[in-house]
C-alpha cells in the first residue's frame, strides 16, 4: 500500500490541470491507479478509492511536535500558501476560496464520461459525510440536489447565505416566505460563538505547525478577535459564496478559459466540432454573459469512491502526510478533555475511506498545549471507545438514502431541496424548481438553473460524440437535450438552445434505417420524455400509508407535507436495511421515438432545425436591412420557360460550388470580411451554428424527396428538392469554402433533381395530380423559407433581389417533357462538373461512376425522345416527299445525344449500357433509311435507294458494334437477344426491300440475287432457333419466311435461266432445299397454315414446271407422283386452318350477336386467320389438284403395260377423288369445302400408303 500511495501522489503539477493516474476513463481500471479494496475486520465492508485527479505533491513527513508547544502562538509559516496543505489550511478559518453551491457541477464538467450513467453521486465530500451522519446528528441539513441519468448531484444549500442575498437583491424571495410560514417562522442569522473561532485557529496553527521544515516568517494577520472574521469573510466554515443570478466577470471567464481543457478529435461526418466538441469549454460556450459562474472544480482531489455498491465522485481538500508504518495518515487534533464522540468517530472514518488513508495520528492538547500522538488505523476507527458505531449500519444509511433520492428525485433539470431541520428527526424533500412555477416567478430565479442546463447540454454532448459506437444512449441524449431546452430561456441563451437542437435533428439518422433495439414508436407508458422514474410502479399510485419507501407518511404539519415531494418521518428508519427500495441498480430506461417511417423522422428534424435558427435569428440584432417577411405567406414558385434560361440559371446552380472548385478544399477557412446578408459576423457561433442546420435541413429535404421518389411522388419529390436545394444554396450563402462532403453531397441532390424531372417526362400522364403535390407548402416549409431568405438572396422572390431564381429552373414542374429532359441532363451535368473538379474528385468515385451512368441514360432519353419524333413526322406525312429540315435537325440531335451517352458508359466500362445505345443508333439509322426511300410518279414505292442501303448498312454496322462491346451472350442475355434480334431484322428488311423492290436500273439481275442471298443468309445467320425465349417462334417464322424466299428466287431463276444448265441445275437443287426446310419449320410452328399452304403449292407448281422438260412417260408418272405426295403434306395445312375456323364459329355462337356466321371472306378471324388469304390459296390449291388427278389418270389409263392390281386401285382411286373435285361447290361455305379437301386428301395417303408427311415432317 505504501508504493501505491507514493504512485498516487508522486509527480503530480501543482497546477490544475486534470490528470487521470491510468490515462484512461474507466472508473474499474487497476493500471497505474491508486486503487485498494478494504476489509474493515468483522464488518466486511467494501471501499475502493480511486484518485481520478490530485493538485497536491507528494505527501510529505509531517513534524511530530514537541511535548508542550504551544498551539494558541503562531507559528512563522500561518497562513503561507502551502503545497502540502493545500486550502486546507486557510479555510479552516473561512478566509479563502469558500466551497461553493455549485461544487459538484465542477466535477461533473471535469469528469463529464462518468456523469449520467457510470457515477451515483457527485458531490463534496463534506456533504457525503453531513448525509450519512443524519440519523447520528441533531444538525440541521440543507442541500440541493439534481438529477442527471442516474447520477444525482448533491450540494450545500445555505440558507442564511441564501436569505442575505435575498434580502440584498430580492432573488429567492418565494423560497424565504415559504422557508418562515412552513418551517422557522422566526427565522434569524445566527452568529458562530468565540469558541467555534478558537478551534478553527489553532486547528489552522498545528497544521502549519506540522509541516516538516518552517520557511520564512511571514507577518501574522493583525487581528486577535477570531470573531471579525465573521463579517469578513461569511457565515460559517465552508460558507457558500452565491454568485449573482446570471451575471459574469471578466476574471470568472478568464479563470474558467484557462481551466481544465478538455479534448476530443472532431466528428467530420456530423460536423459536431463546432456545436458539441469537448473543445469547447465552458466559458467559449458562455462567451457572451451566459457564463459559468465560476463553476470551477477547487478541490485538492477528485476521488472515484465505490462504497459498497454506491458509486460516487467526491471531492476532498484533506491534508494527507507521510510517516508512521505507512506513507500516507491523516492527521487530526483533539481537546484531550473532550472525548471522541460518534459523529467524530465517522467523520474520520469516512475521510480516510474516502481518499484511501489506511492511519489516523491524533494530537492531543489541553488549552493549546500539546500533550501527546496517538496512531489508530482506519479500520480500528469504528471500535475507539465513546465512539463505538456499526459500519454496517452506516452502509444501510447509505444505500437508504440513495434510494430516497433516486426515487423521488426523477425529473431532470428540476432543482431539489433536502431539508432537515435542527432537533428534528423528519427529513423532507422538495421541488423547488415546481414551487418556483407557482410563485409565478421567472425560471431564471433559480440560480441553480445555467448550471443544470449546462451540465446538461455537456453531458449530451459527450454522449454524442461516442453515438455512432452505441446507439443505445439516443434516448438517454434525447432527454438530456429536451430537459436542457426547457430550463433556458431563448433570448438570454440562444447558442445552447441552438446547440442542442442541432444535436436533437443529429439523433435522427436520415440515411439509414433505425436498428432494432433503439426505441420504440412511444414513450413507455406512464413516463415522460423529462422524468427517470426507476420504479415499476408510480409512487403516487401507492396508498397514503403505504410505508414501501417512507415518502407518504404523515407529520404534525400537514400544510407542510402538501408542499414536499416526499417524506422520511424518522431519521431511525434510515438506519434499518432495506428501508427504502434499492431502485437505484435499475437502469432507467430511455425510450427514443424512432419512426420506421423515413417521412416521419425527416419532419422530426425539420422541426428541430427550425427551432435552431429561430434562436440563432433571435440572436442576430441587425435586423433593420431586411424586408419584412410574413412567415405564413407562402413563398411563389415562379416558372421561366426557354433553354437559354435554363442553362443560365443551372450554371448560377453549379456557381454555389465555386469557392471550393477555385481553391483547395480543407478545414473551414472563413476569408468573409463582412457581415451577412442577416448581420452575422463571419466566425461567430451564429455563423457557424447555420452552416450546421442549414447542411442538416438540406440533407432532411434531399431524404423526403428521395423516398417520395421511390413512392413515385414525384410532385412531392421536386418540391423537397427545391427545399433541398435552397437550404444548401443558404449554407453557399454563408460559406466562403465548401468541404468536399458538402460538395459531394451538393451533386446527389443534383442528381436526384435530375432523376425526378426524367419521371416526370415519362409520366406526363399524371401531371394535375404532380401539380396538387408540388404546390403544396407546410407552415414549417414556409417559416424555413424565411429564414433562409434572410441569409440567401437566391431565394427573393419578391423583386428585391437581382439575383435571379436559380433553383426555379431546375425544380420547376413544367408541362413541356423536352424541357424537363433538358433540365435532367443539365442537373446531371452539373452534378458531373462538381465531381470531376480537383476540391471532389479523390473522394466520390462510386458517386462520379454513378452520375455518369445517369448522363449516359438521360442522354439515351433524350435521343430516344428525338428519335421518336422525327418517326412521327415520317408517318404523319400525307404525300411522300422529300426529308424535312426539321427531321434531319431531329435526326442530327438524337444522333448527338447517343453518341454522348455511349462516351460516358464507356467512360465507366459499362458494356451493357454502351450496347444498348449502340443498338438504339442503329434504329435511328433505319428510321432514317425509311425516310429516304423513292417514291415514283403515283406515289407508288420506287427502287430500292442508295440513300436507304447506306443507312441500313450504317444500321448494320452499329449492330455488329453492340454485339462486340458486350462480346458474349453470357454478359447480359436479354440485350445481347434484343441486338440479335434487332440485327437480323435489319439484315431481313434489307434483303426483302432488295427482293421486292429491285434497283434493276442500276444493277443487274444476278448482282441483285447475290446481295439478296448475302443478306438472306446473314439474317438466317442471327435467327436463334435453339435459345428457348419468347423470340423463339418469332425466329422461327423469319427463318421459315427466309427459305420460301430464297426458294422462290431459286425457283425463278431457274424458270428464267437459259443456256447454262449446269447453273440451272444449281438453282433447281437451291430451290428444292429451301422449300423443303420452309415447310419443315412452317410445320413446327403450328399457327402458320396460310405459308405452309403457300410453300407446298409453290413448290408442286416447280415440281409441274420440271415436268414440262420431260418427255418419257414414266419419268412424267415419276414427277407427277412426287407432285402428289408433296400435295397430300397440305393436309396438316387444312387440319390447322379447319381447327381455327371451328374455334372461331365456337367463339361467335357463344357470344349470341345477332351477326351472320360469315362475316365476309376479307374478314380475319379474332384468332389470326386470314379468310380472304385462305380463299386465294385455295383458288389456286384446287386446279393444281384436279391437274395433278386428271394427268395421273390420263398417264395410268395410257400405259401399255399391263397394270398391276395395286395400279388399279390407284386409278380408281384417283378417279374418284378427281370426280369429287369436279362436283364440288365453289360457293359452299368455307369449313364445307375445307373438309372435303381433307377427306379426299385422306382417301390418298390411306391408298397410297404414304403418311401425313406433313405432321411427321
Amino acid at each position: 500500500m505504501s508504493s501505491a500511495q507514493e504512485n498516487r501522489e508522486d509527480g503530480v503539477p501543482p497546477d490544475r490541470g486534470i490528470e487521470e493516474v491510468d490515462g484512461g476513463d474507466s472508473a474499474g481500471s487497476t493500471s497505474g491507479r491508486q486503487e485498494s479494496e478494504t476489509c474493515l475486520g468483522t464488518n466486511e465492508i467494501k471501499s475502493r478509492a480511486v484518485v481520478k485527479y490530485s493538485a497536491a505533491p507528494p505527501p510529505t513527513t509531517y513534524a511530530l511536535l514537541q511535548e508542550k508547544t504551544d498551539l494558541k502562538l503562531p507559528p512563522a509559516n500561518w497562513l503561507r500558501e502551502s503545497p502540502q496543505l493545500g486550502p486546507a489550511g486557510s479555510t479552516v478559518l473561512g478566509s479563502s476560496s469558500k466551497s461553493k453551491p455549485f461544487s459538484s457541477f465542477g466535477m461533473a464538467y471535469d469528469f463529464i464520461d462518468s456523469i449520467g450513467d457510470d457515477v451515483d453521486v457527485v458531490s463534496d465530500s463534506e456533504n457525503i459525510k453531513k448525509l450519512l451522519k443524519i440519523p447520528y446528528s441533531k444538525s440541521h441539513v440543507s442541500m440541493a440536489v439534481h438529477r442527471v441519468g442516474r447520477t444525482l448531484l448533491l450540494d450545500e444549500l445555505d440558507i442564511q447565505e441564501l436569505f442575505m442575498r435575498s434580502s440584498q437583491t430580492g432573488d429567492w424571495t418565494w423560497l424565504k416566505e415559504f422557508y418562515q410560514r412552513l418551517i422557522d417562522q422566526k427565522w434569524q442569522r445566527k452568529k458562530k460563538s468565540k469558541e467555534h473561532w478558537y478551534q478553527k485557529a489553532i486547528l489552522s496553527k498545528f497544521l502549519y505547525y506540522s509541516i516538516n521544515g518552517d520557511g520564512a516568517a511571514e507577518p501574522v494577520p493583525d487581528s486577535d478577535n477570531p470573531e471579525e472574521r465573521d463579517d469578513e469573510c461569511g457565515a460559517e466554515e465552508f460558507g457558500p459564496s452565491w454568485p449573482a443570478t446570471f451575471t459574469n466577470t471578466a476574471s470568472d471567464s478568464e479563470e474558467s478559459a484557462a481551466h481544465k481543457e478538455e479534448s476530443a478529435p472532431l466528428d467530420s461526418k456530423y460536423a459536431l466540432g463546432q456545436v458539441a466538441s469537448k473543445e469547447q469549454n465552458l466559458a467559449t460556450l458562455f462567451n457572451e454573459g451566459e457564463n459559468s459562474q465560476g463553476l470551477r472544480n477547487d478541490f485538492v482531489r477528485n476521488i472515484l469512491w465505490t462504497f459498497e455498491d454506491i458509486h460516487m465522485l467526491v471531492g476532498s481538500n484533506m491534508p494527507i502526510f507521510g510517516g508512521g508504518r505507512y506513507p500516507a495518515v491523516s492527521l487530526r487534533l483533539r481537546d484531550n478533555n473532550k472525548p471522541i464522540n460518534i459523529l467524530t468517530g465517522i467523520d474520520y472514518w469516512l475521510d480516510n475511506l474516502m481518499c484511501n488513508v489506511p492511519e489516523l495520528v491524533m494530537c492531543f492538547h489541553v488549552n493549546g498545549i500539546v500533550q501527546k500522538y496517538e496512531m489508530i488505523k482506519t479500520e480500528d476507527i469504528p471500535d475507539l471507545e465513546n465512539s463505538t458505531f456499526s459500519t454496517r449500519v452506516v452502509k444501510d444509511i447509505a444505500q437508504n438514502i440513495l434510494s430516497f433520492l433516486k426515487s423521488n428525485c426523477t425529473k431532470e433539470g428540476h432543482t431539489y431541496w433536502l431539508f432537515k431541520a435542527s432537533g428534528s428527526d423528519i427529513v423532507k424533500l422538495y421541488d423547488l424548481t415546481t414551487l418556483c412555477e407557482e410563485a409565478a416567478e421567472e425560471k431564471c430565479q433559480n440560480p441553480f438553473t445555467l448550471p443544470v442546463a449546462v451540465l446538461l447540454y455537456k453531458v449530451a454532448s459527450n454522449m454524442m460524440l461516442k453515438k455512432i459506437q452505441n446507439r443505445k444512449h439516443y434516448g438517454t441524449i434525447r432527454t438530456l437535450l429536451l430537459n436542457c431546452v426547457k430550463l433556458l430561456d431563448q433570448d438570454r441563451h440562444p447558442q445552447i438552445i441552438a446547440s442542442a437542437h442541432y444535436m436533437l435533428a443529429e439523433l435522427f439518422q436520415l440515411d439509414e434505417p433505425p436498428e432494432e433495439g433503439v426505441g420504440g414508436d412511444s414513450l413507455p407508458a406512464g413516463g415522460s420524455e423529462d422524468s427517470y422514474s426507476d420504479d415499476e410502479e408510480d409512487p403516487e399510485d401507492l396508498p397514503e400509508d403505504s410505508d414501501e419507501n417512507g415518502c407518504c407518511g404523515t407529520t404534525s404539519d400537514p400544510q407542510d407535507d402538501s408542499k414536499a415531494v416526499a417524506i422520511i418521518k424518522s431519521v431511525g428508519e434510515l438506519s434499518v436495511p432495506e428501508k427504502y427500495k434499492s431502485t437505484h441498480q435499475i437502469r432507467p430506461i430511455y425510450a427514443f421515438p424512432v419512426s420506421q417511417d423515413k417521412e416521419e423522422r425527416c419532419r422530426h428534424v425539420l422541426s428541430y432545425v427550425l427551432k435552431g435558427l429561430k434562436a440563432v435569428d433571435g440572436s442576430i440584432k441587425k435586423e433593420s436591412d431586411l424586408p419584412a417577411a410574413d412567415p405564413n405567406t407562402p413563398i411563389p414558385l415562379k416558372y421561366e420557360d426557354g433553354s437559354k434560361d435554363v442553362e443560365k440559371g443551372m450554371a448560377l446552380l453549379l456557381d454555389r460550388g465555386r469557392p471550393s472548385l477555385t481553391h483547395q478544399a480543407g478545414p473551414f477557412q472563413e476569408d468573409l470580411k463582412h457581415p451577412t446578408r442577416s448581420g452575422m459576423i463571419p466566425g461567430s457561433w451564429q455563423h457557424r451554428m447555420k452552416q450546421q442546420l442549414f447542411f442538416k435541413a438540406s440533407k432532411a429535404y434531399y431524404v423526403l424527396s428521395d423516398a417520395a421518389t421511390n413512392l413515385r411522388k414525384y410532385g412531392r419529390a421536386l418540391r423537397y428538392i427545391k427545399l433541398a436545394l435552397q437550404c444548401h444554396d443558404a449554407y453557399c450563402s454563408v460559406s466562403s469554402v465548401l468541404h468536399p462532403r458538402v460538395l459531394m453531397f451538393h451533386s446527389q441532390c443534383l442528381s436526384l433533381c435530375g432523376d425526378i424531372q426524367l419521371m416526370l417526362a415519362q409520366n406526363a400522364s399524371n401531371r394535375a395530380a404532380y401539380l396538387e403535390e408540388y404546390s403544396y407548402q407546410t407552415k414549417e416549409d414556409q417559416e424555413l423559407l424565411h429564414s433562409l431568405h434572410r441569409e440567401s438572396s437566391c431565394q427573393d422572390q419578391s423583386g428585391l433581389s437581382d439575383c435571379p431564381p436559380a433553383f426555379n429552373m431546375a425544380t420547376d414542374l413544367a408541362t413541356d417533357p423536352e424541357y424537363q429532359l433538358f433540365v435532367s441532363s443539365k442537373c446531371y451535368e452539373a452534378a458531373h462538373e462538381l465531381l470531376t473538379s480537383r476540391a471532389v474528385k479523390e473522394h466520390g468515385p462510386e458517386q462520379l461512376a454513378q452520375v455518369l451512368k445517369r448522363l449516359g441514360n438521360i442522354r439515351n432519353e433524350i435521343g430516344v425522345f428525338y428519335m421518336n419524333q422525327a418517326a412521327a413526322m415520317q408517318t404523319e406525312k400525307e404525300v411522300k416527299k422529300a426529308v424535312s429540315v426539321a427531321e434531319q435537325e431531329m435526326w442530327k440531335k438524337s444522333f448527338s445525344c447517343f453518341e454522348k451517352g455511349m462516351k460516358d458508359f464507356e467512360a465507366i466500362k459499362d458494356s451493357t449500357n454502351t450496347s444498348l445505345l449502340l443498338c438504339n443508333t442503329g434504329r435511328l439509322m433505319r428510321i432514317c433509311a425509311q425516310a429516304h426511300c423513292a417514291v415514283s410518279d403515283d406515289q407508288s414505292r420506287g427502287e430500292f435507294s442508295p440513300e436507304e442501303a447506306l443507312y441500313y448498312n450504317k444500321a448494320i454496322d452499329y449492330y455488329l458494334r453492340a454485339m462486340r462491346s458486350l462480346a458474349t451472350r453470357e454478359n447480359h442475355p436479354a440485350v445481347w437477344d434484343s441486338v440479335n434480334w434487332e440485327l437480323s431484322t435489319t439484315y431481313f428488311t434489307l434483303a426483302t426491300l432488295l427482293q421486292d423492290y429491285a434497283p434493276l436500273s442500276r444493277k443487274a439481275q444476278e448482282q441483285i440475287e447475290r446481295e439478296v442471298t448475302e443478306a438472306m443468309l446473314k439474317s438466317l445467320k442471327y435467327c436463334d432457333l435453339q435459345t428457348e425465349s419468347a423470340r423463339q417462334p418469332l425466329y422461327q417464322y423469319r427463318a421459315a419466311t427466309i427459305h420460301h424466299r430464297l426458294a422462290s428466287m431459286y425457283h425463278s431463276c431457274f424458270r428464267n435461266q437459259v443456256g447454262d444448265e449446269h447453273l440451272r441445275k444449281q438453282h433447281r437443287s437451291l430451290a428444292e432445299l429451301h422449300y423443303t426446310k420452309a415447310a419443315r419449320l412452317f410445320v413446327s410452328l403450328k399457327d402458320a397454315p396460310c405459308e405452309l399452304l403457300r410453300t407446298l403449292l409453290e413448290r408442286v407448281a416447280f415440281v409441274e414446271f420440271t415436268m414440262a422438260g420431260q418427255s418419257s412417260s414414266g419419268a412424267k408418272l415419276k414427277t407427277l407422283t412426287g407432285a402428289l405426295d408433296i400435295l397430300m403434306e397440305t393436309h396438316h395445312a387444312f387440319l390447322l386452318v379447319r381447327k381455327e375456323l371451328l374455334e372461331e364459329q365456337t367463339a361467335r355462337d357463344s357470344q349470341e350477336s345477332p351477326e351472320t356466321p360469315d362475316s365476309g371472306a376479307d374478314s380475319p378471324t379474332s384468332l389470326g386467320l386470314n379468310r380472304k388469304e385462305v380463299m386465294q390459296l385455295i383458288g389456286v390449291f384446287e386446279p393444281s389438284f384436279s391437274f395433278l388427278m386428271l394427268q395421273l389418270v390420263k398417264l395410268m389409263t395410257g400405259m401399255k403395260r399391263k397394270p398391276s392390281n395395286k395400279d388399279e386401285d390407284l386409278l380408281k382411286t384417283y378417279k374418284n377423288v378427281y370426280s369429287k373435285l369436279l362436283r364440288a361447290e365453289k360457293t359452299a361455305p368455307l369449313l364445307s369445302r375445307v373438309d372435303l379437301f381433307l377427306d379426299l386428301l385422306q382417301q390418298l395417303i390411306q391408298q397410297t400408303g404414304s403418311g401425313d408427311h406433313g405432321a411427321s415432317s
